[in-house]
């Protein structure tokens, strides 16, 4: 497949990418800053833009067979708009270049009914998290109204781990401990298999241990 990863640099991009190398796919890598981007591979593309510029995302956008955002905020304790306007031109650009496929990686946070997430979700991440939480809801709110084959992954807290290859996926699965997370490898071997499979088109799974 031809996949083109937003917010590649990032811990959870980065991931995404050498999975996504490793499987055979071409890969676009989506960048702001490329001299600081050090992955290097025969069947990877670092395409150099900013997801507020249009006209950068319809380019990069053109002739991949599916896109994924792992694009993160500087800081989750702020409103980042940037990013916001960034997934209104991903989805406009998909639309306009008839890529229909989009996998993109949320907060379990967002979750309208929450209900046996535990204490730490329904109470204490709202309070912390508030920003970041509100703009994923936003940015999911632009996605479900799209035509685009959409799935939208909600993670919980992501850690640096080892890759196990076993977790649990379901849009209502709850977790087993109050601190619930996933590492970045296994969060991205699931968005793979999801972008490559077809896996839980106009659905929202969670993911956890």
């Amino acid at each position: 497949m031809k996949i083109l990863i937003f917010g590649a640099s990032g811990l959870t991009g980065l991931q995404l990418t050498q999975q996504a190398l490793e499987k055979g796919h071409q890969v676009t890598a989506f960048v702001r800053t490329p001299e600081n981007f050090h992955l290097h591979h025969p069947n990877l593309t670092v395409f150099k833009g900013d997801v507020t510029d249009t006209n950068a995302v319809e380019r990069s956008i053109e002739n991949q067979d599916a896109v994924i955002c792992a694009l993160g905020a500087k800081t989750p304790f702020i409103h980042d708009p940037a990013l916001i306007t960034g997934i209104k031109n991903i989805v406009k650009a998909m639309d306009t270049k008839s890529v229909k496929r989009f996998v993109y990686l949320s907060f379990i946070g967002v979750d309208d009914n929450k209900k046996g997430l535990g204490f730490l979700v329904n109470y204490i991440m709202p309070l912390i998290l508030s920003k970041a939480t509100q703009d994923h809801k936003i940015k999911e709110n632009i996605i479900e109204s799209s035509d685009l084959d959409w799935t939208i992954v909600r993670a919980p807290k992501l850690t640096n781990g080892k890759f196990i290859g076993e977790y649990n996926v379901g849009e209502a699965i709850l977790p087993n401990s109050l601190l619930f997370t996933i590492s970045r490898k296994d969060l991205s071997e699931f968005m793979l298999s999801v972008a490559e499979q077809g896996l839980y088109i106009k659905q929202k799974p969670r993911i956890m241990y």
